[in-house]
């Protein structure tokens, strides 16, 4: 899961984006309005975790920006006020959900997975693919019924390609959700995971379409 994370506070947001990334959470961190403005305008993210108090740009304008736009993106409102009035402004200009600081991590985790799965549906525990079955619940993948050993980037690679079978993921699609924006990336690192993947589990699961992706086709 993708997650834009604009917070001021550094060490907080350090800390949030720590936590987050324990969770397999792929978090870009901005500290302030208009940077938090130019990611939504660049990119696409499944959740967007805002604080209203920051520099540059008010959340509140932050988020009424994105709802004018028409940009749909779950966004859980995060803040040291507490009032009522403070509340009742962050949901009326489109917040989701709404944190009030402190709080917990687990807290913030759970509601940011919550406000996923409201936007996506559920998921499903397992998917399948011919003799492969990725479980998503003991992140393990089997081949005819047997565990096979992979990585949890290999994982990470081959659920979204699951995911998503018979569409072409592009590389860099690959690299932005596996590592996050910030990353320094080598040229070949999606190149590698899919070898690899490809020797674990059959080299004809998953196909390159020269100079766009890779894809996983349907079975037929």
């Amino acid at each position: 899961m993708k997650l834009l994370l604009a917070e001021d506070d550094l060490s907080l947001g350090e800390g949030i984006r720590a936590g987050l990334a324990l969770d397999e959470y792929k978090v870009d961190w901005v500290a302030d309005g208009e940077s938090a403005e130019r990611k939504l305008h660049d990119d696409q993210f499944d959740v967007v975790v805002l604080d209203l108090g920051l520099p540059r740009r008010h959340g509140i304008d932050v988020l009424k920006g994105m709802r004018s736009r028409g940009d749909d993106t779950p966004v859980l409102v995060l803040t040291a006020l507490d009032s009522v009035a403070d509340r009742v402004a962050g949901l009326n200009a489109g917040g989701d959900d709404y944190l009030t600081k402190p709080f917990d991590l687990d807290e913030l985790s759970a509601r940011v997975r919550a406000l996923h799965r409201r936007r996506t549906g559920y998921h499903p525990a397992a998917l399948k693919h011919g003799d492969i079955t990725l479980d998503l619940v003991a992140n393990r993948v089997m081949r005819n019924n047997k565990a096979v050993n992979c990585s949890p980037h290999e994982f990470a690679l081959l659920r979204l390609l699951l995911e998503q079978v018979g569409r072409v993921l592009p590389r860099r699609k690959l690299e932005e959700v596996l590592y996050g924006w910030e990353a320094d990336v080598e040229s070949n690192t999606v190149e590698v995971h899919i070898h690899f993947l490809r020797k674990k589990l059959g080299e004809g699961l998953i196909r390159t379409v020269r100079g766009v992706g890779y894809i996983i086709d349907r079975d037929d």
